[in-house]
């Protein structure tokens, strides 16, 4: 029997005679409704004519979310006083429940994707409702393109709703052709908004990692909200992890029921979450919750601030999930759940003043995500770059440029980048299509790492992946059922048959080695010291008491990256044998003469590598000259020319020539170190050509091979003495030494009895010099660009200062006209 009473509380309700004549008009429409308002359990009842009296029709509805669909179908099929599977059914990967008079499904964006791939026509089925398009999932997005693309070509009588639970859906109506949008307005309730930042600061999310004080803190808050308001508390986490840790905190609350929320929890937890409780539940939930799931008796929302978005990290070849700031809409949106049935509070577990610094929405995953999968999805529907799409945004080249190296890899794709028949083949298996390749690529005991591989794995299983694969076939846990279930799905669409479990002695770590570096042929890594490093070049660590701890070979499955550091982290591994990873990384192989500079020296050697990891090494007796005077030269640029023998004549004609350089221009040469290296040729030729080793550069005159690149054609070369002499000769008689380390302002430091007699102060190139008049103990006693000056002024008060301290030295009254010495008064006598 129909629930009618229950259809007729339903705020969508109002908006339905303006969707249908949407629908009618242009044959798409863009539905934003609130959560709870009935868009995604009435709206599809109603298209498909099972209630409202309308025509009946084949309606799909697509969910991002497995546990979302099983809900949904779940919901709609109680509306109509039925079982799923009579007129509403849904299909989730692994699992479906249609009947022969089923007219509403609902199913996964996945596997909307993959009834596309096999048929772009969708037989049979009149409309199509994309829900929660808002969120930005990637498979949503590439569905919604498909589908548009569908109905401009193929069927323009296939309708589409794209529903969201925001209000921002100008976009979308611009995507579908300029759709009309229909809003149904929500009932909703004040909310208060408690602000419950922890009392001291923590660590910052990075990768996967939660700092746990901070969950020690969100189980505090939710005691607070407990104590402080009634009903039910709705405590939004980031992932699986995080909701058990603050569920063993909280324990065992009086008269309380602390309930598990994720794509992992069993269907009975799911089902009781979508009822009413007898007793008051905390409900520890992922953001499914946030509008996929309509949770009843809550009136109280604590709010970690945390979500997983996936992220792809290019430089070092690593991808998955990392915890994020949530974002601003999703803020709103967990709050709104307080205040659906009536006034309720958040409790927002961050200060105030960083509500704003947060980002206003969550990121298309198109943006950051893998686009591995999208990128053979776009090739198997015939537009490879994506570029005739009507997609929200654009893929990044980059990602899209990764993307087709590995489809290229792993056969999915030709040169021209169209899908082949492998990749066509690996685009209906619904894993990534590096999962697929290992399954297409192993015997059938493969599947069973194959669908460890395609969820993630609890991290109670360990980290080491045939360890894992024993215990989900031991468990009996909801993971463990999800998983056999997935091994019966693959094994019938690789086209095997089931055999029994393989025992130990038939090699269960060997083919889960061989799968894992199959579908991650550059993670392949060899022991190097305390770490491991990746065939990728990425530098890799285990944790302390790892199962795989020892393993001359293993492939990293899953990683993350510690904050603060430049290597990964290990999450999900297996040990693997060096043939194995040989044959799975084979277009990695390379063998060939390296001959570069490390470590101060040149190294000339064959090396055999598998991508950046060093197989075998031979040295090498008799490399190319070429190659060992690029070697020398990379060595020039890491360490500096001071490799080089510079004696002090080749430092000081360095030094002249900037001067020149920087007082007169051309055709004096460029002398610093970037000007230098790039006229190589010019100036250490030939003996750079000679050289064999570092000691052969330190036994390169710098002062000889300097010379070459005097102006010798002009004839100024010539000039050099005169316009930048070594020395000078002071009024003493003495031939002083110039300085030029500053090409701006030469410097001269001489005694100051040397220079008595001389007015005008000595000058290089025009440039007078700077004068540093030392004592006789050679130690400064005055500076000056203008002797005649100094003479004049400042004199007297050195003289002052300095006569008593140097009695045997003279120090006349008028310096400009006594005669200059560079002896004592006793020694002028003699002489």
């Amino acid at each position: 029997m129909i629930r009618d009473d229950a259809l007729a509380v339903l705020p969508v309700r109002s908006a339905l005679p303006a969707l249908t004549d949407a629908l009618d008009g242009s044959g798409a429409a863009v539905l934003v409704a609130p959560p709870g308002t009935g868009k995604t359990t009435l709206v599809p009842l109603v298209l498909a004519g099972l209630v409202g009296g309308g025509s009946a029709r084949r309606v799909l509805v697509a969910e991002p979310r497995r546990i979302a669909a099983r809900a949904a179908a779940r919901r709609m099929a109680w509306l109509l006083g039925e079982k799923p599977g009579d007129s509403v059914g849904f299909t989730v990967r692994g699992e479906r429940v249609v009947g022969r008079h089923t007219r509403a499904e609902v199913v996964t964006t996945g596997v909307l994707l993959q009834r596309l791939q096999r048929d772009q026509e969708l037989p049979g089925v009149d409309a199509v409702i994309l829900d929660e398009c808002h969120e930005r999932h990637l498979d949503a997005d590439t569905a919604a393109a498909f589908l548009w693309d569908v109905t401009q070509t193929l069927r323009p009588d296939l309708r589409l709703v794209a529903a969201s639970a925001t209000t921002d859906a100008e976009g979308w109506a611009r995507l579908l052709g300029g759709a009309p949008v229909v809003e149904a307005a929500g009932i909703t309730h004040p909310v208060e908004t408690v602000w419950a930042p922890p009392a001291r600061p923590v660590r910052p999310p990075h990768g996967m990692r939660v700092d746990p004080a901070l969950l020690t803190h969100v189980a505090s808050v939710v005691r607070r909200a407990l104590a402080e308001r009634p009903g039910d508390v709705l405590c939004f986490l980031p992932g699986v992890g995080e909701i058990a840790r603050v569920a063993g905190q909280l324990g065992e609350l009086p008269d309380v029921d602390v309930l598990q929320v994720h794509g992992r929890a069993p269907a009975a937890v799911q089902d009781a979450v979508l009822s009413p409780g007898a007793r008051r539940r905390v409900v520890l939930a992922t953001s499914v919750a946030e509008s996929s799931l309509t949770v009843p008796g809550v009136r109280v929302v604590v709010d970690s601030g945390l979500a997983r978005e996936p992220r792809v990290d290019h430089a070092r070849g690593l991808s998955g999930l990392a915890t994020v700031r949530a974002s601003r809409a999703a803020g709103r949106q967990r709050a709104g759940r307080a205040g659906r049935e009536a006034p309720g509070a958040v409790y927002r577990c961050w200060a105030e003043a960083e509500d704003g610094r947060l980002p206003a929405f969550p990121a298309p995953e198109i943006k950051v995500a893998d686009l591995t999968a999208f990128a053979l999805q776009a090739a198997c529907w015939g537009d490879p770059d994506a570029s005739g799409l009507a997609l929200l945004d654009a893929p990044p080249a980059g990602a899209m440029a990764a993307a087709r190296e590995v489809l290229t890899a792993v056969g999915a794709v030709d040169p021209a980048g169209h899908a082949t028949d492998r990749g066509a083949r690996l685009s209906r298996l619904g894993v990534h299509p590096r999962l697929g390749r290992a399954l297409l690529d192993t015997d059938p005991s493969g599947a069973e790492a194959v669908a460890l591989l395609s969820e993630e794995v609890p991290r109670e299983y360990g980290d080491d992946l045939a360890t894992a694969l024993r215990r989900a076939r031991r468990g009996g846990d909801a993971y463990a059922a999800r998983w056999r279930a997935e091994v019966r799905r693959l094994r019938g669409l690789a086209g095997t048959t089931a055999p029994g479990a393989p025992h130990e002695h038939d090699g269960l770590d060997a083919v889960v080695g061989r799968v894992a570096a199959l579908a991650f042929p550059e993670r392949v890594a060899k022991l190097d010291g305390g770490s491991y490093l990746m065939a990728s070049g990425t530098r890799a660590e285990l944790a302390e008491g790892s199962a795989l701890r020892g393993a001359p070979w293993i492939v990293v499955a899953v990683a993350d990256r510690p904050g603060g550091k430049g290597h990964a982290r290990v999450r999900l591994g297996a040990a693997v044998r060096e043939d194995v990873a040989r044959e799975a990384a084979r277009a990695l192989l390379s063998e060939g003469e390296e001959v570069h500079w490390a470590d101060g020296e040149v190294v000339a050697r064959r090396v055999e590598r598998l991508g950046a990891v060093e197989l075998a090494v031979r040295s090498l007796a008799d490399p190319e000259p070429a190659v060992v005077r690029a070697a020398l030269l990379e060595g020039l640029r890491r360490e500096g020319l001071g490799l080089l023998r510079w004696s002090e004549g080749a430092t000081a004609l360095r030094r002249r020539l900037a001067f020149l350089r920087a007082q007169r221009g051309e055709p004096w040469p460029d002398v610093s170190d970037e000007a230098l290296y790039a006229r190589v040729d010019e100036w250490l030729e030939p003996e750079l050509s000679r050289a064999r080793r570092r000691a052969d550069l330190g036994r390169i005159d710098a002062g000889q091979a300097l010379g070459r690149l005097l102006p010798w054609a002009s004839g100024e070369a010539g000039r050099l003495d005169e316009l930048a002499p070594e020395r000078i000769t002071v009024p003493s008689g003495s031939s002083i030494r110039v300085d030029y380390s500053d090409p701006e302002r030469p410097v001269l430091a001489v005694k100051l009895q040397e220079m008595f007699g001389l007015g005008q102060t000595p000058a290089v190139a025009g440039i007078p010099l700077l004068v540093h008049l030392l004592s006789p103990a050679g130690r400064p006693a005055a500076v000056t660009a203008d002797l005649a000056s100094f003479w004049r002024d400042g004199y007297r008060g050195v003289r002052a200062e300095l006569r008593g301290r140097y009695p045997k030295h003279p120090w006349p009254e008028d310096p400009a006209t006594a005669e200059p010495t560079r002896h004592t008064k006793a020694r002028l006598k003699r002489s």
